[in-house]
């Protein structure tokens, strides 16, 4: 029996076989915390910058605090050209009270003539439509880079939000602030008497410095705005800045956590735990979303001198392009693991015992005592273990299964520690991204 005391995690395995089963599983995760509503509603328009009267489809998400809270918290992306979100989001978490979060897909609005005027415009209807002061509502976009935002559009369209906000589900959020990606993402916790809900989008430019793409947690636990900032500085560290799809960092990365503060603070200690799973999930739920991805890659660095060598080291395996390929052709080529590892050592001047570094792919012991590991036997083997790791990289609407292709290194060189998630490198991501504004 579960002690009470101790957080339980609704993360039920995500393998699916329809996106029926898959909508069934989000139903069971998807239970908002106490004092929230949320909704999403659709729309039109046409971008400015584009020739012709080609209308695109455009999603409104709120989340919404019945009553305005002053334990807010946000980590954001350190790219250094932030969309205009990013800029009011920082400003207004300073303040004494938050309202909700507003969303919309299809358009980063960043660096866009007048963008952060046009974000404020668009809080200040919100707090028409919605109530609150403009200041109390945070505002979140996603999309093309370089877009102006349709203000008048999304004004129309506000009254219609707020209109279908219930209490009752996040699902139609989660599903509205997708743009490329294959299938909504809901995860939850609950510690004692506390929910945590989160949801997150993010397909594409994923390799977070502060956050990763759009995430956005809610809870009821009454704790600080101190204590939350603590806690989400301290869950993301650990979640969303040890992921990566490609390698670049998003102008508009943000993760957001929100408390209505309607139920007794849990202990600390089991909060965090509990806020970490959360946010875990989410971001390997990212990877596996990731555009064109059909390998989730786990890479586990261990014995290095301390644990920001370790998670450089993995994260230069995970990002390899020819690493990656490899993995997404089933093809067990083994020397690009030890090449990408040498490349990083070599330039980040990592001494390396050829000697004591061990690899291994899957169970198979790959490189040893200075020497690769290679017979037919091993080749077999190790291709069979990529083709079940392996899902089919189009568009599909539900996770096929959440295997991983496990890549362990050991340095020899001190106790430091790091695993992260990256993705293979498929036909499917380059067509996805040529064609993104097609």
């Amino acid at each position: 029996m579960k002690s009470e005391s101790l957080p339980y995690y609704n993360n039920r395995m995500t393998a699916c076989n329809s996106i029926v089963d898959y909508e069934d599983v989000l139903k069971t995760r998807s239970t908002l915390p106490r004092g929230f509503r949320a909704g999403s509603v659709g729309m039109t328009f046409h971008p400015r910058e584009l020739p012709g009267d080609k209308l695109y489809p455009m999603n409104l998400s709120l989340i919404e605090l019945i009553d305005a809270t002053d334990s807010a918290a946000g980590v954001f992306t350190r790219n250094a050209f932030p969309g205009a979100p990013v800029l009011l989001c920082r400003e207004r978490l300073e303040g004494s009270q938050i309202k909700g979060v507003l969303i919309n897909n299809k358009v980063a609005n960043v660096c866009a003539p007048g963008g952060y005027e046009d974000a404020c415009r668009v809080t200040e209807s919100l707090a028409e439509a919605a109530g609150g002061g403009p200041e109390q509502w945070l505002y979140a976009s996603t999309g093309v880079i370089g877009w102006k935002l349709p203000v008048q559009e999304i004004c129309t369209a506000l009254p219609d939000l707020t209109h279908c906000l219930q209490a009752d589900s996040v699902l139609t959020a989660a599903k509205g602030i997708m743009t490329t990606d294959r299938y909504p993402k809901i995860r939850s916790a609950r510690v004692g008497d506390v929910t945590i809900v989160g949801i997150a989008k993010g397909a594409g430019m994923i390799e977070p410095d502060m956050a990763t793409m759009l995430a956005f947690i809610m809870t009821d636990a009454d704790l600080s705005r101190h204590d939350l900032s603590r806690a989400l500085h301290e869950a993301a560290e650990d979640s969303f800045n040890v992921i990566s799809v490609d390698g670049d960092q998003s102008t508009s990365d943000m993760a957001i956590l929100l408390s209505s503060r309607m139920a007794s603070a849990p202990d600390y200690s089991d909060f965090i735990a509990a806020l970490r799973q959360v946010c875990g999930d989410l971001a390997r739920d990212i990877v596996r979303n990731g555009e064109g991805t059909a390998h989730v890659i786990e890479v586990s660095v261990s014995g290095a001198r301390n644990g920001r060598e370790a998670r450089g080291v993995a994260k230069a395996v995970v990002n390899s392009p020819l690493v990656k390929t490899a993995i997404y052709g089933n093809d067990p080529n083994i020397g690009r693991l030890v090449s990408s590892l040498g490349d990083y050592a070599g330039n980040m001047d990592i001494p390396l015992n050829r000697q004591a570094l061990t690899i291994c792919l899957g169970d198979e012991l790959i490189f040893a005592s200075g020497e690769f590991r290679i017979s037919p036997e091993i080749e077999t083997r190790l291709s069979a273990y990529l083709e079940k790791k392996s899902f089919s990289p189009e568009l599909k609407g539900y996770p096929e299964h959440d295997e991983t292709v496990q890549i362990e290194i050991d340095l020899q060189n001190g106790t430091g520690f790091a695993r992260v998630w990256g993705s293979d490198l498929s036909y499917e991501y380059i067509r996805e991204n040529a064609e993104y504004r097609s």
